[in-house]
């Protein structure tokens, strides 16, 4: 590793800028880590909801377990530990991750309801144009809406567990 990607990645460990870079791509590592981990969790708990293997899950948003509450969890508590639960860090971390699960489990929750009831409505609207060739369908939207968006609390819960354990996890491997 050349000693510019090494400043880049903040592991040279010389001088301040180097550390202040580390000690934020580290918390940074953290957070992506555990967002890809809980991706990936995804899959047996869609094995276990469905009975089979959907590699797709892993893509998908919504599901067991939250992954933006894994990542934005992880980066709080990391952070918590390693500067203090006093510091400015801390709090914005906390903050920004409040807002996502709150969004989560609220906002697009909500959302992916909706579009379970708009595409629903359009199914009924549909089958009425069918039978009652007096009502037409103008247009008929060649897709339906993404029913799954957000989060119940309980998936949203179990990433902020998880994103807890990992952001833990990832101070105490890096402790100098």
């Amino acid at each position: 590793m050349t000693s510019k990607s090494k400043f880049v990645w903040g592991l040279s460990g010389e001088g301040n800028l180097s550390s202040e870079v580390s000690k934020l791509n580290k918390g940074f590592l953290t957070a992506m880590s555990t967002i890809g981990l809980t991706q990936f969790l995804k899959l047996p708990f869609e094995y276990m909801e469905n009975g089979k293997w959907d590699l797709q899950s892993a893509f998908k948003m919504g599901g067991m377990p939250s992954s933006h509450s894994a990542g934005v969890t992880s980066l709080a508590t990391y952070i918590g530990l390693k500067k203090g639960l006093s510091s400015h860090e801390f709090a914005i971390a906390a903050l920004l991750g409040l807002v996502v699960m709150y969004d989560a489990a609220g906002v697009r929750y909500h959302a992916g309801e909706t579009a379970i009831a708009v595409n629903k409505l359009e199914e009924k609207v549909a089958e009425l144009s069918e039978r009652h060739p007096e009502i037409s369908l103008k247009q008929q939207r060649r897709k339906l809406l993404k029913e799954r968006l957000g989060h119940l609390p309980s998936e949203v819960v179990a990433g902020a567990i998880l994103g807890m354990l990992a952001g833990g996890i990832s101070y105490l491997l890096s402790k100098d």
